[in-house]
């Protein structure tokens, strides 16, 4: 009866973390589906984790309440606050997660450390900088989905992981450049506004829209950058290739933002739902992103 309780709990909290997931990452949501079913309740978790960071900013209006949301992560990571923990299925799955797979708990406190900076509106500064952020962020993410699906082949894959982080993100950041720019935000590198005669200042006035458009496209290229490389550092082991599932929604989103940068200010860059889940569905089966 102990037993049948306790698998209960688990199941409940398995349920828990999808649920969370489907509500604040549909497409890491499906990624997940697409996995071995026993890996599928770590990789939830690991997501949902990742999907609660990204969104603290939206959940506030002021750093110091997001500052306050991202230290109780901290806090739970760093042994710290357990107790309370007890009573949110995402931190327990988090914890069983990280338990069961031997993850490292620093990538994850990284994590938390890099979406401080989504809190203010600061300028990113040179290219090397948004490299790191999504180094922590993006990267890392797919780097320990990698350790749930297979320890062995993830350690071999740390470059193309680093790569395909990069041009996720950057295809992110495009995604969201209309939402970040109505409050003064820009994730754009120093090296490309200077080279296309901007300055954050000016990009976000929004009045020389042809210099704005050429920064949008080099910004979508340096993101095609880093995705070559990623798909030209290896091949992608099978076993861990789900956790590479979601990358495969970069290109088209840095392609149409290369082919017509007024698009992106437009907010009409995004794919429908249905054409993202095609997409996903095609890497996972061809192994290809």
């Amino acid at each position: 009866m102990a037993d049948d309780g306790h698998n209960e709990a688990v199941a409940e909290q398995d349920d828990a973390c999808l649920s969370a997931l489907r509500e604040t990452d549909r497409d890491r949501y499906l990624a997940c589906l697409l996995s071995p079913p026993d890996k599928q309740p770590a990789l939830a978790a690991l997501y949902a984790f990742s999907a609660e960071l990204a969104r603290v900013r939206e959940l506030v209006r002021e750093p110091l309440p997001g500052e306050i949301r991202l230290q109780y992560w901290r806090d739970f990571l760093s042994g710290q606050g357990h107790g309370d923990a007890q009573a949110n299925p995402l931190a327990v799955g988090l914890m069983a997660t990280i338990e069961r797979h031997h993850l490292p708990i620093k990538p994850l406190l990284d994590m938390i450390d890099a979406r401080v900076s989504d809190l203010y509106d600061d300028p990113i500064g040179p290219k090397a900088a948004l490299e790191g952020y999504a180094g922590e962020t993006a990267s890392a993410l797919i780097q320990l989905a990698s350790l749930v699906l297979d320890d062995k082949a993830a350690i071999a894959c740390a470059d193309i992981a680093g790569h395909a982080g990069v041009a996720q993100a950057v295809a992110g950041l495009l995604l969201l450049m209309p939402q970040h720019s109505a409050r003064g935000q820009l994730y754009i590198p120093d090296e490309i506004l200077t080279a296309t005669g901007l300055t954050r200042d000016s990009f976000l006035q929004g009045q020389d829209t042809a210099r704005i458009q050429g920064a949008i496209e080099a910004f979508a290229g340096f993101g095609m950058d880093h995705l070559t490389k990623a798909q030209s550092s290896g091949k992608v082991p099978a076993s861990v290739f789900n956790a590479y599932v979601p990358v495969a929604l970069a290109r088209p989103v840095l392609v149409a933002a290369r082919r017509n940068p007024a698009r992106v200010l437009a907010s009409q860059l995004r794919p429908v739902q249905w054409r993202r889940q095609l997409t996903m569905l095609k890497a996972s089966l061809l192994r290809r992103f």
